[in-house]
């Protein structure tokens, strides 16, 4: 398979160097919007273009608490172990929420791993990992704007059990990046009880260049639509303060993205586009380091 015959959103590559393989995960039930959440696929690569699949990664046990709304699966690597951290949405039951999956390989299958890891009675969503350099593990996740009307970016501490430790800090809120605009009105932008402007986080993704400056990726709306950001922590740690670059990285319909080093060194970004069900693709783009920041190209 090629990438454009694999309908994904929210992809998500893990480079497994022992096995000099690359695996491709991301939300692909075929209508991620509605109805009962099917699980999560994977595919896997040596060249990255290529692609063998769908591989089945994560199919709900009969008791999981999540029912609908299967989201954006993040692959990693700790301590020996393979962890899907993913989104999901029982409603009536609890509120969106990111969960941690377990597996002893990178492919899966995946099964639960405790409590989700977002609080309970926030509407949470895309939560991702990082370590920071004392080796403190994290997560940063997004708190929708459906609760909170500006959406926020959060990062809660996480134990040696990757459950939350202590309480969340606040990172900043979306309407702070000049390039973010308001929802159409006429798409949820106003409820008539509550006239406030509507503003998205989606995605959050942390990466540490080469000269220690520390960047998040993440996505929102922009002036053509769906678009994906850039910010820079001033301070080099989660706890900011975030400066965020003015124009956005992306800007054509696309967005949710994340970043990942090939075995040959090169630097590649991913993300989907359109931004439209069941159109949506994955998209791979050069990218790289130019001092404390990211340039396409």
């Amino acid at each position: 398979m090629k990438l454009q015959d694999i309908q994904m959103r929210d992809p998500f590559v893990l480079p497994v160097p022992e096995q000099a393989t690359y695996y491709l995960f991301g939300s692909t039930d075929k209508n991620i919007w509605e109805g009962p959440g099917c699980g999560f696929d994977c595919y896997r690569s040596t060249d990255l273009e290529t692609w063998e699949g769908p591989i089945p990664a994560f199919r709900p046990p009969a008791d999981f608490w999540g029912t609908t709304q299967f989201w954006a699966p993040e692959a990693h690597a700790v301590g020996g172990k393979f962890y899907l951290v993913a989104t999901f949405n029982a409603p009536g039951r609890r509120l969106r929420g990111s969960q941690m999956l377990i597996s002893d390989k990178p492919e899966g299958p995946y099964r639960p791993h405790g409590a989700p890891i977002t609080p309970r009675t926030w509407e949470c969503l895309d939560a991702t990992l990082w370590t920071e350099p004392d080796g403190t593990m994290w997560t940063v996740f997004s708190q929708e704007w459906l609760q909170v009307h500006d959406g926020a970016m959060w990062a809660q501490s996480l134990d040696s059990n990757l459950a939350p430790s202590g309480r969340p800090n606040f990172l900043f809120n979306a309407s702070e990046a000049a390039w973010v605009r308001p929802m159409r009105e006429g798409i949820a932008c106003y409820d008539p009880n509550r006239p406030f402007l509507c503003y998205v986080t989606d995605g959050p993704f942390l990466h540490r260049t080469a000269s220690g400056a520390l960047l998040m990726l993440w996505s929102s709306i922009g002036e053509g639509g769906y678009a994906m950001g850039l910010s820079r922590s001033l301070g080099g740690l989660l706890a900011g303060p975030w400066e965020h670059m003015p124009d956005p990285l992306v800007t054509d319909d696309g967005g949710h993205g994340m970043v990942f080093r090939a075995f040959d060194g090169h630097l590649w970004m991913t993300y989907h586009q359109p931004n439209d069900t069941p159109n949506e693709r994955p998209v791979f783009v050069s990218i790289h380091e130019q001092g404390d920041t990211l340039v396409i190209g």
